[in-house]
Formats: C-alpha cells, structure tokens, sequence
C-alpha cells in the first residue's frame, strides 16, 4: 500500500539538490573550518559562502547569521541570550510571548523565571490564535527584555500580523520571530524584525542544522561556551555540510515559495472545504484566512484523535495531532486550551499539512478522513 505524507509541518525530506550540495563537504572537502590548512580553509570558505546566501534570502548582514543545531536551539539562544545579556547590562527582568508558542520557546521562557527571577507576560491570543499587537505593545515594560511571537503556529497554522507587531514594539525592545513554519511559505525579507529562527528540516535540508539571524548591534549572551565559533556566539565545531544544506534549501524555498503558496492554498481550501461539508462534527481551528498555505487542523467532538489516525494511516495517510514535540503526551495541546478548547476537544485534533509538491485532488484525503472518522465513531 502505497503511503501519503500529510505531516510535513513536522519535517520534509531532503531534497536532492541540498543532498547534492552537501556531499562534497561530507566526503572530500570534510575539513575543520576553524583549521589553518588548506583542507579546513576550503571549509570555512564553503560555511562563509552559505553564510553570506541565508543572509540575502533573510534580507539581512552576513554577520548577523548564527548557524545553530536547529531552530530549538536558535529559539533558546534568542530568548535566554538576549534576556540575559539585557538583564546584566540594564537590570531587564521581564519577558513578553503568547501561550501559543512553540514549546522551546515557552520552556526558555520557563527557565528565565526559575533560575534567573524574570517575570513573563503571555499576550492572550483570541479563538483563532491571533495576538493583538495593542496588547503587546501595552505589556511592555520598561524592564522587558525581549518580545517573542511565532511568525505561524506549528499546530493551527495561523499567521500573525507582523507588521502590526513591528509597529507595536517600535523597536522600544528586540522582537523575536520564530519563523519556522513560516520559512518557504511567507516573505522573510524586510519584515523589520531583529531575530528570527528557521529549521533547515522544514525546508527540504537535513534534521540538525538551523540558523538565528540576529541583528548585531543587539547583544547576546552565548548559552553555548567553549571554542568561540560563530563570532563567539555559539561555540562548536560548525556543521559545514548542514550549512551549505540549508543556504540552498531556504534559496531554493525563497524562489519556488509564490508559486507554491497560491497552487497548496488551493487545494487546502478545497480540504477544508470537503471536511467540514462531509464530517459534521469536524471544527476548523485556526484562522478561517490567515493560515499556512499547507495548513489544515480540525477537531472532531467526541472521537478519540489519536484513533483517527491510526485509521488514517490504516488508509494510507499519514498525519499527526499537531506538534511533533509533544507527540505521545496524553496532555491537551496547550494550542487548542489557549484558544478556549475544552480539553476532552482538543484532544480530537487531527492536523493535515501539505508539503511545497503537493499536486492533484484531495478528494482521497477527504474521502479517508471522513471514513476514519465515521469508523472511530461507530467503534469499528
């Protein structure tokens, strides 16, 4: 039986052209970029040039690019670095997000009031998970250190309206994006902003490289000590081949992401369209029009969500409840409590995310959720 793969907001697979791209730095060219030889000089060449390449697709200086693990990482660098830099330089104590956020996010939050006495402020969202940025700005502080939002949640695909935030926070403090989900879908150039975090895995690169683009002007405390890479802002061993992996991902996501934007958004339109007609207990959550493009999430009252989708891949589909981080956790999503879920509900959701390739109908798709779900209702 051949599998559809409907989980891409959890990771894609590589793509070829970054697999090509990065072979030569796994293989011949596997140098030391820190090394004063000509085997670790082509490295460093090679991690300066994807440095410079993340930098004009993020609209931002080459020296401003943190490459990082990942975008769990990149998140905890932002907020604990700048937090704690602004807390020794000028006694800063206070933190602002939404409880919306990605959970690496909130735990380095969590961290910053147990070990270092922040205070946090979590900006409420409303039923579809949009912040006002009035109440952003209004929870500003004159301690505030630094104000995170995610560009476009993870678990419901709703896409904050930055450029109000950017107005909002008038660059009184630094503004955080995480742009994970956001990255290959939606603009990341010019948006104003002085961090944001990207995942190479979401974007057709390997798992394990990220990157935080960072102004450099603000200042950062590193989380990572040791041999002083990256300006001394990161320390470890660079992972050369990850980072030229991910400079031609994001490239090659920057340039395809119009096109695929407007072809995905279709056919979720007609997703959602098809389930909330055929499954009468299905609820989109979210934002009816500020969402992903590949973005569909619902909630099926009364049906065990975990059940259908062991029905979906039963049928073929492979999909996910919602955050990969927190899969098998029996805990409501945090997501779905935030935007007033009770949580017998929102223990029924069930999110589809489509990847930049997909094509075709989704009437199969369709056809399996309404399937699924009638099978888990009736207990078969």
């Amino acid at each position: 039986m051949s599998v559809s793969y409907l989980d891409n907001a959890a990771t894609t697979p590589v793509r070829r052209e970054v697999l090509e791209a990065m072979t030569p730095y796994l293989t011949s060219h596997y140098g030391n970029p820190s090394s004063h030889h000509t085997i670790g000089e082509q490295a460093a060449h090679a991690l300066a040039d994807a440095r410079n390449r993340v930098a004009t697709v993020l609209g931002m200086r080459a020296t401003d690019v943190i490459f990082t693990s990942g975008a769990t990482e990149a998140n905890n660098l932002a907020i604990k670095g700048v937090a704690i830099a602004a807390q020794q330089r000028r006694g800063a104590r206070h933190v602002v997000t939404t409880p919306i956020e990605h959970e690496s996010v909130l735990a380095s939050i969590d961290y910053l009031t147990r070990i270092h006495g922040f205070e946090a402020t979590l900006v409420p969202v409303d039923t579809t998970g949009l912040v006002d940025p009035d109440a952003v700005a209004a929870a500003i502080r004159d301690d505030t250190a630094i104000v995170s939002v995610g560009y476009a949640n993870n678990e419901i695909g709703t896409v904050q309206d930055v450029t109000g935030l950017v107005a909002a926070v008038a660059g009184r403090v630094p503004l955080h994006l995480d742009a994970v989900q956001a990255a290959g879908w939606l603009p990341l150039r010019g948006l104003g902003v002085d961090a944001l975090s990207i995942a190479g895995h979401k974007i057709g690169a390997p798992k394990g490289i990220g990157v935080l683009g960072i102004r450099s002007r603000i200042p950062l405390e590193p989380v990572l000590h040791g041999g002083g890479q990256e300006r001394e802002r990161r320390s470890g061993t660079e992972n050369v081949a990850g980072a030229v992996g991910l400079a031609r991902a994001l490239e090659l996501a920057d340039a395809e992401r119009l096109d695929a934007a407007a072809r995905v958004a279709a056919l979720r339109d007609d997703l959602i369209a098809g389930v909330l007609e055929r499954v009468p207990i299905a609820r989109l959550t979210g934002h009816p029009e500020h969402r992903l493009p590949g973005t569909a999430s619902f909630t099926f009252a009364g049906v065990n969500g975990e059940t259908v989708l062991l029905e979906l891949e039963r049928r073929g589909l492979v999909t996910s409840s919602g955050s990969a981080c927190a899969a098998g956790s029996d805990e409501a999503s945090h997501v779905l409590l935030a935007l007033g879920l009770e949580p017998d509900e929102a223990r029924t959701a069930v999110r589809v995310t489509l990847g930049h390739s997909a094509v075709g109908s989704v009437a199969p798709i369709v056809d399996a959720i309404e399937a699924a779900v009638a099978a888990v209702g009736s207990g078969v």
